[in-house]
């Protein structure tokens, strides 16, 4: 089968709660049969997963994450139903990685909805001027904007950032594939992270890549 339509992720997505990555690779393995995807899902625990995100998770941890000799650091806490998921070794490495790709990847809110609402209408001006501007018919920028707003979130808001560890995953599919595994409702509650100087005119130092080779070997 050839490319697998949006529509068609969209609609698995809905009826099961799995991730986009995940809706695209069932749909793929299964040539785009649809109830068949969701049989995929659910034998893969990604769809049962969506239905514990409602639940109350109200244990978990606190990590930290120290990079560059203390020039990075990074404050995470992440969520999860009992004490006893909080002392599991795959949750807490989940919470590791976090802290990590944090520290690389620099997100400014944990989701959209965080993101000011002035800040977010400041944007898409700048977008539809600049859409308007190159000489874009009226009838296409809509989506162009729409396009490039995307693109905004996916670089502000963490759960929405692609995952430094494994680029085909969303720091959100990241959580999904976390409560499939664990099967518990897990989720990031909040974040804070520090780099040295920061504000302060100064030489710029970029630490990503270290961290990014860091995540990948598993360290």
């Amino acid at each position: 089968m050839g490319t697998i339509s949006a529509d068609l992720v969209k609609e698995l997505r809905g009826r099961t709660g799995a991730g986009i990555m995940d809706c695209k690779k069932a749909l793929g393995e299964t040539q785009g049969d649809l109830e068949a995807a969701i049989d995929y899902l659910r034998k893969k625990g990604l769809s049962a997963a969506s239905k514990k995100a409602g639940r109350v998770a109200a244990e978990g941890m606190v990590s930290s994450y120290i990079h560059a000799g203390g020039k990075i650091g990074v404050l995470v806490e992440v969520n999860c139903e009992t004490d006893f998921v909080a002392r599991n070794e795959d949750f807490q490495n989940m919470v590791k990685d976090i802290a990590m790709h944090i520290a690389a990847a620099r997100p400014q809110y944990l989701s959209r909805e965080e993101v000011p609402a002035d800040l977010v209408e400041r944007e898409r001006e700048v977008h539809r001027s600049q859409a308007l501007e190159s000489g874009k018919p009226e009838k296409v920028v809509d989506k162009i904007v729409e396009g490039r707003m995307e693109k905004f979130f996916g670089e502000i808001c963490l759960l929405e950032q692609v995952f430094v560890k494994d680029t085909d995953l969303s720091i959100a599919e990241v959580v999904t594939r976390g409560i499939a595994t664990i099967g518990e409702n897990i989720m990031i509650r909040r974040f804070t992270r520090y780099e040295l100087g920061e504000g302060i005119e100064k030489k710029a130092e970029n630490f990503a890549e270290e961290i990014q080779a860091q995540l990948k070997a598993g360290s």
